[in-house]
């Protein structure tokens, strides 16, 4: 039997959720660990190399957002590289600027786009890795 006190709690939390998000990627800080257990798993991956300063990965951000909020996305793994402080990481995925984009399936790299801000080519580029 379930007590009153779920019930008021459920109610008060009832606002705050958004029944989009359950279809969401979502996006992580990268990790060696998370990235070998994604490919691991082989799961598809997006790498993204950001910038805070970067004003176009800024312009991706939003385009990111919506585009992982489409139940097609919903498992792709995100991980997002900060391009100033993971210099190592930079340097393994071979990315030579920030607001680059990169795609595995399967465990292999299938794609990647430097500088992208278009809508319809993130999303091709997202298609591949599922």
């Amino acid at each position: 039997m379930i007590s009153r006190r779920v019930v008021l709690g459920g109610m008060a939390a009832a606002p705050f959720l958004t029944f989009g998000s359950a279809f969401a990627a979502q996006e992580q800080p990268f990790t060696p660990e998370l990235f070998q257990a994604a490919q691991g798993q082989r799961k598809s991956i997006l790498i993204e190399i950001y910038a805070s300063w970067c004003p176009t990965c800024r312009a991706q951000k939003p385009i990111l957002s919506d585009l992982l909020e489409k139940p097609r996305f919903k498992d792709l793994t995100v991980l997002r590289v900060d391009f100033d402080r993971q210099k190592n990481e930079v340097r393994n995925f071979r990315a030579n600027v920030q607001s680059t984009l990169i795609v595995f399936k399967d465990g292999e790299e299938v794609g990647r786009s430097v500088g992208q801000t278009k809508a319809d080519a993130i999303a091709a580029l997202l298609d591949k890795a599922i």
